[in-house]
Formats: structure tokens, C-alpha cells, sequence
């Protein structure tokens, strides 16, 4: 796996992209210089583990032939300042299905993302208590 980020202009407006062209594009907060062009790396780490846990749960939802109209997760994060750095100690998600989605279906297959196949869950897990909720329809 490969990234490359490079720098669009004089402060800290940047796009990174991987090995098959795509793109995002980041920059920092303007507390410190940034112009808000782009997610902030903090806030890329929260959508990468609500993306990594989507694909997982679409995954198994859909071997299980349930009907999923509408999806989304909302992923908030919050975080603990130790010395120059800050981590993410707390982060919840909430998944919010709609379409004929068995509720106890959809929990467990949150529950097998969460505890057992979401690489980017596990790589917070030794700093950060993961919780979630699922609501349907």
C-alpha cells in the first residue's frame, strides 16, 4: 500500500493520493494557518474507521439478503491531550440503517465489524474505547 501526498500551495492545503488515482484532499485548521480545503488528518482517522466498518457491515448484511434502502454513520470522536500530541480515547458510531433491515441482523453484523474484522478499529483499539449504536428505519 502506497500513499503520495503532495502540497497545492503556500500553507497546508494538501491532496493525497493512492496507487489507483484517487484523491482527497486535506489542509489544517485555520488556528494555525489552514484555509479549511480539506478534512483534517484527525478527522480522516474518524472516517476511516467508519468507512472500513461500513464495507464490513454492508458485507455481511448483504450475504444475508437484507434490504438496505439508505445508509449511514455518524462517527464522533473525542480526544485527550497527553504533552504536544493529542489522542482519540473515546470514539462512538452511530449506523442508521433504513430499507427491510433486520434490527438483531444489523447489530451483530456491527458488532462482528467492530470487535473482529475492521483493520482500522483494531489499530485504535489499544488507545481508544469504541462504542456504538445501531438504529433501523
Amino acid at each position: 500500500m502506497k500513499i503520495n501526498i503532495k502540497r497545492l500551495n503556500d500553507n497546508f492545503h494538501m491532496e493525497a493520493s493512492n496507487e489507483d488515482g484517487n484523491t482527497i484532499q486535506m489542509d489544517s485548521s485555520p488556528e494555525i494557518g489552514g484555509e479549511g480545503k480539506g478534512m483534517r488528518p484527525m478527522q480522516l482517522l474518524l472516517a476511516a474507521v467508519g468507512g472500513c466498518s461500513a464495507i464490513d457491515v454492508v458485507l455481511i448484511l448483504k450475504k444475508q439478503k437484507q434490504v438496505i434502502e439508505t445508509f449511514e454513520i455518524e462517527v464522533e470522536g473525542e480526544r485527550e491531550k497527553i504533552g504536544e500530541y493529542s489522542l482519540f480515547r473515546d470514539i462512538c458510531l452511530h449506523f442508521k440503517f433504513t430499507g427491510k433491515v433486520d434490527l438483531d441482523k444489523a447489530e451483530r453484523a456491527v458488532k462482528l465489524s467492530v470487535d473482529k474484522y475492521c483493520s482500522v478499529s483494531k489499530t485504535l483499539e489499544p488507545t481508544a474505547k469504541i462504542t456504538y449504536k445501531v438504529t433501523v428505519n
